[in-house]
């Protein structure tokens, strides 16, 4: 027997169209690289979207076709991510921090036929443009003005406010299934190729749902959300779509993601939430260090992307900001876990709770978890066993875009590749990456631990843990840090305050200075550069 309920499909349009109707006039704030400011509400935010929806259509754009963006935070990428899905094409976000090969590989490979550039990367393109077999329109991020010299170059190009002047108002958003391809993300590919995660309406308006309620985010009207997640990176961790669901003033950066910029931003535009990974946490402490500002009214940021250091932590504490730790990756959509608070956590005290939050989340409703051994038995929930994660729900991928290998085992669990423990509260700590493991004479050494501890030394800015070659050990640690400059901490002071607090076999075999770390396109710390680099460095010094 069925039950006697509507059955109205979980549509992307359908969050912008609630925004626009109970929350005409909450604001959308966007910066360009000039420090120009828009602003609007979004009432026009959706009427724009719409004319876009309608502008493509009369391009030739039908349903499930790609649309390409390589573009920053700000308000033409919003209306796109809700234009471009809201009339059943697949919003394909690159990411303009890759290296141009594999933007080539990418736009090819999502079979893209329009592709959207901000005018900051149109050389780019440019450079690119006759290896791009797919795509027959190109269209700039601006207006008339933004179609300079370079741009004429491209074959079929407009800028967008033209392009968006050959639409119709007043379009309605066609109903279609909820199971329609929404948008298409490419992983980061430090490994071979990147990979294409394909997201539906349904998986990411139910991964928003989770994420935006209490136990989770948190987020309501009363709200600012900075964006400061990358709209080309995993759908700029749900931001755009966790606005609209709950008609929250969203502030869009821009490109500029540096200390003084986002302090300036939250203090002027009066955000109260933001995400993102650690190195924008450390850029802006810096930042509030040297001039010794604030981020008021900033009470939460959720951080991810790399174990968060819990000096970082407390730090953000003695600015009022208190830290989420989370956990997600491209194919969770991307969120995870969320490292809040239970009743039974409340009651510890004070050192205890600090130990549990500074883990990489709970696991929330909607996704599954569990930790595998290396003879393939499920670990006990006991917080202390290791072994490998695995997850499956409504908005983990099961598969990826073009490729005909599983990726699920015969269960549907997704394997993360991140080793973790997990407890009996759904807990999760990440104890590293199954490529970045480090198995010191058959022994695991958590290198996420060790970077913790090491960022809690005076005199180190930020720090890394790799495998180093060891004739006799095979792998041993090795620790590389990032030195405050005005007061460098030394090889032995690290060693020093490392040894009363880890295994003695656990300690690094030695420790290197370096002026920066090598970062990923995603804002990650790339440790394959760094193994690649000091792979050989113990036997060296030796």
């Amino acid at each position: 027997m069925l039950g006697l309920m509507q059955d109205a499909p979980l549509l992307i349009s359908g969050l912008l169209d609630y925004a626009e109707r109970y929350h005409p006039r909450a604001e959308i704030v966007s910066r360009d690289a000039d420090g120009g400011e828009h602003r609007y509400g979004y009432a026009e935010a959706a009427a724009r979207a719409r004319r876009l929806a309608s502008a493509l259509r009369m391009a030739g754009i039908q349903p499930g076709d790609r649309v390409a963006t390589l573009a920053m935070n700000h308000h033409r990428h919003f209306e796109l991510y809700f234009g471009v899905s809201g009339m059943g094409a697949v919003l394909h976000t690159v990411n303009p921090r890759l290296f141009a090969p594999q933007i080539d590989y990418i736009v090819n490979h999502g079979g893209s036929r329009v592709l959207f550039v901000d005018p900051a990367f149109v050389s780019l393109i440019a450079s690119l443009a006759s290896a791009l077999r797919c795509v027959d329109r190109y269209v700039v991020l601006g207006g008339p003005e933004a179609v300079d010299e370079v741009a004429r170059a491209l074959p079929n190009v407009i800028d967008y406010e033209s392009f968006l002047a050959t639409g119709r108002d007043g379009e309605a958003w066609p109903s279609f299934n909820e199971r329609t391809a929404s948008t298409l993300c490419y992983t980061s590919g430090t490994t071979g190729n990147p990979k294409g995660v394909l997201y539906s309406h349904r998986s990411t308006v139910l991964h928003a749902l989770s994420a935006c309620q209490p136990g989770s985010f948190d987020i309501s009207a009363h709200s600012v959300l900075l964006a400061i997640p990358p709209m080309f990176h995993a759908n700029a961790w749900s931001f755009p779509y966790l606005a609209a669901m709950t008609g929250a003033k969203l502030v869009l950066p821009g490109p500029r993601l540096d200390g003084e910029s986002l302090q300036g931003l939250i203090e002027a535009e009066s955000a109260t939430f933001t995400v993102g990974v650690p190195t924008v946490f450390t850029m802006l402490l810096d930042h509030l260090r040297r001039t010794g500002k604030g981020i008021a009214p900033l009470s939460r940021a959720g951080i991810g992307g790399s174990a968060v250091p819990r000096a970082m932590i407390d730090e953000l504490a003695g600015h009022g900001c208190t830290v989420l730790q989370l956990w997600g990756m491209t194919e969770t959509s991307p969120l995870g876990t969320i490292a809040t608070s239970t009743p039974a956590v409340m009651a510890l005290d004070e050192t205890e709770r600090a130990d549990v939050l500074a883990q990489q989340g709970r696991v929330r409703w909607g996704l599954e978890a569990r930790i595998v051994r290396e003879d393939g038995s499920e670990a006990p929930r006991d917080g202390k066993t290791a072994g490998s994660l695995w997850v499956r729900g409504p908005w983990v991928a099961k598969g990826y875009f073009g490729a005909d290998t599983d990726v699920l085992d015969d269960d549907g669990w997704f394997p993360t590749g991140d080793v973790a423990t997990l407890d009996a509260s759904g807990y999760l700590r990440i104890t590293d990456r199954t490529k970045d493991v480090i198995k010191s004479g058959g022994e695991w050494i958590s290198s996420l631990e060790i970077e913790n501890l090491a960022c809690s030394v005076p005199g180190v800015r930020q720090a890394a843990v790799i495998a180093a070659y060891h004739p006799k050990w095979e792998e041993r640690p090795l620790l590389v840090i990032v030195p405050d400059e005005d007061r460098p901490a030394t090889r032995e002071e690290v060693l020093d305050h490392l040894r009363p607090r880890i295994a003695k076999w656990w300690l690094p075999d030695d420790v290197v200075s370096v002026d920066a770390l090598p970062m990923t396109a995603t804002g990650k710390v790339s440790k394959l550069t760094l193994r690649e680099r000091f792979r050989d460095h113990l036997v060296r010094r030796a």
